[in-house]
């Protein structure tokens, strides 16, 4: 089989996007792993399929792949870089863009630039929401790992996310403490693991350790998790520019209103198209 692809990338976290709006997307999880591997196929975070939509409301549905093969519910960038390929390829001549994820409707913003705003829709904070095992909602967790109590907040941005604050993301324990909390138990969808220095009250860098991918240059669902959590804490303003491994994110935040529950958070970024291809698989 020959499949057509583009290769995109935002801030480094990089995608291969496949329009699925005319022939049904068939591949299975070994196909997207070679893929998705950097040495025998093309080479991503994770694999982005345009398909038509299933929902009323929606111009499109967005379906995301890891690395590894599993279909998981949201990637910030990826959404960014899928608004731009959908004008690109002529799918769209909209600037606003709904679309369906398996975690629900969102809303992306072409700014022109290259920029892409994208409203994630309110985070999810009730433990049994994320998924987390905790008896009730708090700002912060104890989390025990390898016999240590680290401090932890949890929250989905559609996707899980622990959020731990270091001193030092250059010096952050990313790979081995990353991936022994993805598979911790209390998480039972496993977990994308962010490590924030606070930089000052708008400004973090961050580094995120992905489920099913591991390290990557950026993560936009990350930086938003980042975000709410720093909010969540009394750390950060409603307005936060992210410094990750690949470049910079603006997010905002409102925060939490007693009337009408969690506002959206709004993460605005760059995307870049590589290449065209195709692969035999």
């Amino acid at each position: 089989m020959r499949l057509e692809f583009t290769k995109m990338n935002g801030l480094g976290n990089d995608f291969v996007v496949i329009d699925a709006t005319r022939r049904p997307f068939a591949l299975d999880a070994a196909q997207i792993r070679r893929i998705a591997d950097r040495r025998r196929g093309v080479g991503c975070d994770q694999l982005l399929v345009v398909e038509p939509p299933s929902v009323a409301g929606a111009d499109f549905d967005y379906r995301i792949f890891n690395a590894d093969g599993g279909e998981v519910e949201q990637c910030g960038n990826g959404a960014r870089c899928f608004a731009s390929f959908v004008r690109q390829r002529g799918l769209s001549d909209k600037r606003e863009i709904p679309v369906n994820t398996a975690a629900g409707p969102i809303q992306l913003r072409v700014e022109g630039g290259g920029r892409v705003r994208v409203d994630m829709g309110a985070p999810r904070l009730e433990p049994r929401d994320i998924p987390f095992d905790a008896p009730q909602r708090a700002a912060s967790y104890a989390l025990e790992v390898g016999g240590r109590e680290y401090t932890i907040g949890a929250v989905s941005i559609g996707n899980p996310h622990a959020v731990l604050r270091v001193d030092d993301v250059d010096s952050a324990p990313v790979q081995r403490l990353g991936a022994a909390i993805e598979a911790h138990p209390r998480f039972p969808a496993r977990v994308n693991v962010g490590f924030m220095q606070i930089l000052a009250r708008d400004a973090i860098r961050l580094r995120v350790f992905e489920r099913g991918v591991g390290e990557t240059r950026a993560c936009g669902s990350g930086a938003c998790a980042a975000v709410v959590v720093g909010r969540l804490q009394g750390l950060l303003d409603e307005a936060v520019r992210v410094h990750l491994p690949g470049g910079e994110l603006d997010l905002r935040w409102a925060g939490e209103k007693a009337a009408d529950g969690a506002a959206p958070v709004l993460m605005s970024g760059p995307t870049e198209s590589v290449f065209d291809g195709v692969i035999e698989l």
